[in-house]
């Protein structure tokens, strides 16, 4: 679900520099010399100018203070757009698991949450702590007490809970546990030079769904009517409809991902449409996934995560688009789990352009530097006398 970058360049984290990439300038507006994020000034690009929570983007006192705590990590602002869609995130996840285990039915121990989320702080850490020493870097965590650990787990507090949510494997913890660690760890492994940084490009609780599903053939995903199946069919209607209210503020409003959304929903409309046409497929049969609640939390929650997905809304919708004909090439061959491994195909996919797209510019530039130098110009010499 929703990583936003894991806060990674909000704590300095994804502050890893592609091979290759020369590191930008913070002693100006922003990174590159471009404005700060939002288009705010920002030393180096991340939110509040410096570690200072109270401090204005770009404010002296930021600067100040980053002086006096040199390799600090910058200290998350409130304000931070970003930081408010995680924490928001982070909160409806809470809030409906344990709706899910009190009132809905969720079917899974009730102290299955709680373990998961806990391994998933321990993996977290303990990556952190190794990627800080091997690359030479502060741990991202430290410098700004219980502020700075609670902002850095909140991505995985919403991939633990989103993993043990989606999974079922019945009543054993330890594939729900492999999950987790493969959803944690992998961000630290499957990288990509993005617009000159490493970060990761793999959605996390759905690609540590992803892996549990094919390492284990007897865990399933959690049945669609667990959601709903302790409240009345009235509620049941409603419980949908609250779930596409708030995600759709959070998307609209924080991480801005409507056009993803709608280039995703657009597409499998699509989808459907030239199955039926084709291969004769119900059409009700083929749109009937969308009337669930399983679909709605997939569509506002899982799809959207800002930290796997593009930042231009032309791009958000290709994103959206091709995950929904991923999905229809899949149904065509049978393949069951199919909207996770649509997101993972695609995301892989981003990644592998990423990469592609940082050797071209390796090898434009190798030959660039292989040109011979032109001759010097031509110096007229002074008329003699």
């Amino acid at each position: 679900m929703t990583d936003l970058k894991d806060l990674k360049h909000l704590h300095g984290r994804a502050g890893t520099l592609a091979p290759g990439t020369a590191p930008p300038r913070t002693d100006g507006p922003g990174v590159d010399g471009k404005p700060g994020v939002d288009g705010k000034p920002g030393g180096d690009g991340r939110p509040g100018g410096g570690p200072t929570g109270d401090a204005k983007p770009g404010d002296g006192r930021a600067d100040a203070t980053a002086a006096a705590r040199p390799g600090t990590p910058p200290r998350v602002d409130r304000r931070d757009p970003r930081y408010l869609a995680l924490r928001n995130f982070a909160i409806s996840m809470t809030v409906f698991n344990i709706l899910g285990y009190t009132v809905l039915g969720f079917e899974q121990p009730w102290t299955w949450p709680i373990f998961a989320v806990l391994l998933g702080y321990a993996v977290e850490i303990s990556t952190e702590i190794i990627s800080a020493r091997a690359l030479r870097r502060p741990v991202a965590f430290r410098g700004n007490g219980a502020w700075g650990l609670y902002t850095f787990l909140l991505p995985t507090h919403i991939t633990a809970l989103a993993v043990n949510m989606l999974l079922y494997a019945n009543d054993n913890f330890w594939p729900i546990a492999f999950a987790v660690v493969v959803a944690v760890g992998q961000k630290a492994v499957l990288q990509a030079p993005i617009k000159g940084r490493m970060r990761h490009f793999m959605n996390p609780s759905n690609f540590g769904i992803t892996a549990a599903l094919l390492a284990f053939a007897w865990v399933n995903i959690a049945p669609p009517y667990h959601f709903t199946e302790h409240v009345p069919d009235l509620i049941s209607i409603v419980i949908p409809v609250i779930i596409v209210t708030a995600g759709t503020v959070l998307n609209a409003m924080l991480t801005k991902k409507v056009p993803l959304i709608l280039g995703w929903l657009g597409a499998f409309v699509i989808q459907a449409l030239v199955r039926t046409w084709i291969w004769d497929v119900s059409l009700w049969a083929a749109l009937a996934p969308m009337t669930g609640v399983a679909f709605v939390l997939f569509t506002n929650y899982m799809i959207t995560d800002p930290g796997t997905t593009p930042a231009l809304g032309r791009w958000q919708f290709m994103f959206g688009a091709s995950v929904g004909m991923v999905y229809g090439v899949l149904m065509v061959f049978n393949v069951v789990y199919t909207l996770f491994f649509a997101v993972t195909i695609v995301c892989l996919l981003r990644g592998l352009f990423w990469w592609g797209r940082w050797l071209v510019d390796r090898r434009r530039k190798a030959a660039e530097s292989l040109k011979p130098a032109p001759p010097p110009a031509a110096v007229a010499l002074p008329a003699a006398r």
